[in-house]
């Protein structure tokens, strides 16, 4: 009989430690439904959704970027005489580096045609064009300005304007003439800095 005592007397003591977990045991929990019996779930919509991807954060190079539009100036930069090539590189830029840039063909990764444009219409949409260069990483890029045959100078304004707004941007590292299977005097290809 004391053996008995010994084995009821843990179970009780169990049973008045945790009866909650007692009662779970045995398949029935009672004051666990007498607590919960008015709680209602949430509504579908007061949910988080986690499936939505969080918003990418704006780096630094794309404000600055977005900042170049205000910056660029009309005033023509270039001393160059009309037929001139346009070429233009940043110090520090290698001379190989520039031998392929002139060479263009295959290693043109995008284009903007700005040929037949005007200068108020051409300028947003080639910063707008920099701009997404440098967001997917792009590094060499051409942009067709025209030739300018119909202007009384005998040379696009356009084609002027751009090796301007090119030399005031601190992405551009160098531009050159394109090679005359890439549009010859009418475009010029741009090597962009390497996004970091």
């Amino acid at each position: 009989m004391s053996r008995k005592r010994a084995t009821q007397t843990p179970l009780a003591a169990k049973r008045t430690k945790n009866p909650q977990k007692a009662t779970a045991e045995a398949g029935e929990d009672p004051l666990f439904r007498a607590f919960v019996s008015d709680v209602a779930p949430l509504p579908a919509r007061n949910k988080a959704s986690l499936h939505k991807p969080r918003p990418r954060p704006a780096t630094r190079a794309e404000q600055d970027g977005a900042a170049h539009a205000d910056e660029l100036s009309d005033h023509l930069t270039s001393t160059r005489a009309p037929g001139e090539p346009l070429s233009f590189s940043r110090p520090g830029v290698q001379r190989q580096v520039l031998r392929q840039l002139r060479r263009g063909g295959s290693s043109i990764e995008d284009e903007l045609d700005l040929h037949g444009l005007t200068v108020a219409a051409a300028r947003p949409l080639l910063v707008a064009f920099l701009n997404a260069c440098g967001n997917r990483r792009l590094r060499r890029v051409r942009i067709i300005h025209g030739k300018g045959m119909r202007s009384e100078m005998g040379e696009g304004v356009l084609k002027g304007m751009v090796a301007s707004w090119l030399t005031q941007r601190d992405d551009v590292l160098a531009y050159h003439e394109a090679r005359p299977a890439d549009g010859g005097s009418g475009a010029v290809l741009v090597l962009l800095r390497a996004a970091r």
